[in-house]
């Protein structure tokens, strides 16, 4: 057997009376009586009749300590027992990987943690982990029928793609839950679409053309060759082919993820194209004045998609 090491502080203290065994042979010192308060079935472990001194053998104790194994490996331990102990010895950790919080969760589960197991659920939904993991927090969330962290949970799925792919929880989640989810994205999407009928939300920011010059190929009284738009929408004028095309672009894009981020992405990537152009006019500029635009442009999406109709889930 590999030799065991001690966990660090404070689960290495020299007056500890129990010692955890991970999986992958660590070994925690640890004060059953913090444990025994956290959790009625490490009380009944730790009640259980300990052998005899002529039964002991050097794998049922270290230093005179009586030794439990544990099925969590070290770092889900750790994480684990932070949660147990007293704030004046340590602090609660953080998680910030999808992985280890379900571990963590789920050893909480096994051990009976309740209060523990409500607070790792809560650590799930810091934007960290909902912008990689949005739909495994929401069957989560859904699951514990957490309702402020459902619908936190759905509002971040809108990133993602209208029909998912497959994810590790969604057995977790019901066809009712799912099918919600569906239509809420959905919902957003068609609001999201509701911007392109007019864009006098545009010309009510800018106001008159004179203040977005550069959406008509504009700068300092020079105009440039790039192609013109045939449909005329904006203050009355063409607008640029390559503007007109953006916007397009992100609406198509929208259906599917109605959020900022879409708009931010969609600018990004128009940024570098217009750069390629090596227009005089377009390209030396772009990124100062479409990166505004962006902001007002993503506002509008988030604040149509707040007014959205809430997720329909019952329970």
């Amino acid at each position: 057997m590999p030799a065991q090491i001690y966990a660090s502080p404070p689960f290495d203290h020299a007056k500890a009376d129990v010692i955890l065994r991970s999986s992958d042979n660590v070994d925690f010192r640890v004060f059953r009586l913090f444990l025994s308060l956290s959790s009625s079935l490490f009380e009944t472990l730790f009640d259980l009749p300990q052998p005899s001194e002529e039964d002991l053998t050097d794998a049922e104790t270290k230093d005179g300590l009586p030794v439990i194994s544990i099925s969590e490996d070290s770092r889900t331990l750790d994480a684990l027992l932070r949660f147990c102990y007293p704030c004046t010895l340590t602090e609660n950790p953080s998680l910030n990987c999808f992985t280890d919080v379900i571990k963590v969760l789920e050893a909480a589960r096994k051990y009976s943690l309740d209060e523990v197991e409500n607070t790792i659920r809560k650590t799930l939904f810091n934007p960290a982990i909902l912008e990689d993991n949005p739909l495994r927090c929401f069957a989560i969330a859904r699951q514990a029928r957490m309702q402020e962290e459902t619908i936190l949970s759905a509002r971040y799925s809108l990133r993602t793609p209208l029909v998912p792919d497959w994810f590790a929880e969604i057995e977790m989640t019901t066809s009712t839950d799912l099918l919600a989810l569906l239509a809420y994205h959905q919902k957003c999407g068609k609001a999201a679409q509701t911007l392109k009928l007019s864009y006098s939300w545009i010309e009510g920011h800018y106001q008159s053309r004179a203040a977005a010059p550069w959406i008509f190929g504009e700068n300092s009284g020079h105009y440039c060759s790039c192609p013109k738009s045939t449909t005329i929408r904006l203050f009355g004028q063409n607008h640029l082919v390559w503007w007109e095309e953006f916007m397009e672009a992100t609406f198509q894009t929208l259906k599917e993820r109605p959020c900022a981020q879409t708009v931010h992405e969609a600018v990004e990537r128009t940024i570098e194209e217009v750069r390629r152009r090596n227009c005089a006019t377009c390209s030396p500029n772009i990124a100062t004045v479409m990166k505004p635009f962006a902001d007002l442009f993503a506002k509008k999406v988030e604040d149509l998609v707040s007014e959205a109709s809430s997720l329909p889930l019952s329970g």
